[in-house]
């Protein structure tokens, strides 16, 4: 079997209909979205998954949904380049950005 191929027959169109629609319920918005809190694969963040794989997935997500845990995953929060580096500058620099545009600013 070649790197990163399926080990079974293709889930069907049923399966994976049902699977997005589990994933867009727990705040998903496609399988890649889902990809890291779900520990999906690089194949299967692509929509491809075998008949076993979304089997177990959509019966993972049901039992969460059931009972009402919060043992679904939670979306990550996903930070654009800009609020990376806000987040790594020092509070005072910040603040004295927001000054100089015409800003107050508290402190806590």
């Amino acid at each position: 079997m070649a790197f990163g191929q399926q080990s079974g027959p293709p889930a069907t169109a049923k399966q994976l209909q049902e699977l997005l629609g589990l994933l867009e319920d727990a705040g998903h918005t496609d399988f890649r979205d889902a990809r890291g809190p779900m520990g999906f694969t690089q194949r299967q963040g692509g929509g491809k998954f075998t008949r076993d794989e979304a089997d177990a997935f959509i019966g993972q997500l049901r039992t969460a949904a059931e009972s009402g845990d919060d043992a679904a995953p939670v979306p990550v929060e996903r930070l654009t380049a800009v609020d990376k580096a806000l987040r790594k500058l020092p509070a005072e620099q910040l603040a004295a950005e927001l000054q100089r545009r015409g800003w107050v600013v508290l402190e806590p």
